[in-house]
């Protein structure tokens, strides 16, 4: 019996995706769960799974094609996967030369298939299954295999200078490629953030030696009692919480000509992964614990680098923390994430010469950058909950008394 597969629910305030990958092609079998095409949207990476087990009978949406929510995605037989393609859909695969890349992650009989991330690399790079060892289970060729495998293919011997500037053939050396939905909303949104807000950024500098100890002295003790690591993230958050309780209008957004005070604190947290930037969100952060905290950061940090990340877990943030230390980052100035009004730069801590009581000692030392809606935020409020970040960081007790 033919079943139709569908677009579903993108989750609130999106109403249509990318097509980014087909799994499967027309005629192959597939188990009743399993992932037949990744939808790409302005937030997170989808995958439609399998309805029942059966055969691909029909795509009529193709990779790249942009499509609504419950937009018919192809067709398919329920069954044990034994029904032939259609003579129309298996005419237009014959030709193995029209698609010669696309034949590298096909596989022989009785041989695994190169896992979904693998395939799509060895088809991008034109590199054979049977080139690569495969290290997953009965030798299934995984995306890190692929990735070593590149990393020993040597490269061609450079052109002389002097030919390649006669050639003027830059061209063949280029590579363009189609940006995909999250990078096209990522760069949509960052830019409106400067052309909307008037975004201005203060600094400041924490004196990381209290935290540093702290973390030193319970770190077993934390993680044997509460399952997760004691990290920096779990003390910025409630810093910035106490911070933002003091300083609302840090909280707060505009809408048209009203301002919207938030009474609650629902803390972004920027999340680096292959496909860009991605900012889940901590709810309720202000009425967490430090251990809380870490294990939903954790938790949300781990869906956003496997690409499970919900709608709900990416909406609702009144503001946000990014860590570009993780990176080696020593300063920067972090763009809005509208529409709130105010974002927090971490970065790398750096043992540096800093004047104690009259005396230079060495302290690991942390730059601090809060941008901010000046629409909104007054300077003096700017510096005003920074300063209270940076107590609190330095003195962390006054966290765990709430002062």
């Amino acid at each position: 019996m033919a079943t139709e597969i569908r677009v579903p629910t993108l989750g609130e305030s999106v109403s249509e995706a990318t097509i980014g990958k087909w799994f499967k092609k027309v005629g192959e079998a597939f188990s009743d769960g399993e992932t037949l095409v990744e939808l790409e949207t302005d937030k997170v990476t989808l995958e439609v799974p399998a309805p029942s087990a059966g055969t691909l009978s029909e795509i009529t949406a193709q990779e790249g094609d942009t499509v609504e929510v419950d937009a018919l995605l192809g067709m398919m037989e329920a069954g044990d996967g034994k029904a032939a393609a259609p003579k129309e859909d298996k005419k237009e695969e014959a030709p193995a030369k029209s698609e010669p890349a696309k034949s590298t992650s096909e596989t022989k009989s009785g041989d695994m298939p190169a896992a979904p991330s693998a395939a799509k690399l060895l088809d991008e790079n034109n590199i054979s299954k049977d080139d690569v060892d495969g290290s997953g289970k009965r030798g299934q060729v995984l995306k890190g295999d692929v990735l070593e495998a590149l990393n020993r293919v040597p490269e061609a011997p450079a052109a002389p200078k002097a030919a390649r500037a006669a050639s003027g053939d830059d061209a063949s050396r280029e590579e363009r490629v189609k940006m995909t939905r999250l990078r096209q909303t990522i760069a949509r949104r960052l830019k409106d953030a400067q052309n909307t807000a008037a975004m201005l950024t203060t600094y400041n500098e924490v004196d990381m030696t209290a935290v540093m100890e702290m973390r030193k002295k319970y770190k077993d003790l934390f993680e044997k009692k509460h399952g997760v690591k004691l990290g920096f993230m779990g003390f910025f958050t409630k810093a910035v919480c106490h911070a933002l309780q003091e300083i609302p209008a840090v909280n707060a957004e505009i809408d048209g000509t009203d301002l919207i005070y938030k009474h609650f604190c629902h803390i972004g947290v920027a999340v680096g992964t292959e496909k860009g930037l991605v900012v889940p969100v901590v709810r309720d952060a202000d009425a967490m614990g430090i251990a809380d905290v870490e294990k939903e950061i954790g938790r949300l940090g781990k869906a956003a680098r496997d690409g499970q990340l919900s709608m709900a877990d990416m909406q609702g943030g009144t503001f946000t923390i990014s860590n570009g230390g993780v990176y080696g980052s020593l300063m920067s100035s972090p763009i809005l994430n509208a529409p709130q009004s105010g974002i927090l730069g971490m970065h790398k801590i750096q043992e540096r010469p800093v004047a104690v009581n009259g005396e230079v000692v060495i302290r690991p030392m942390m730059y601090l950058a809060l941008s901010y809606d000046h629409r909104i935020v007054d300077g003096k409020d700017a510096v005003t909950f920074l300063v209270r970040v940076k107590e609190s960081l330095e003195d962390p007790e006054r966290l765990v008394l709430d002062l």
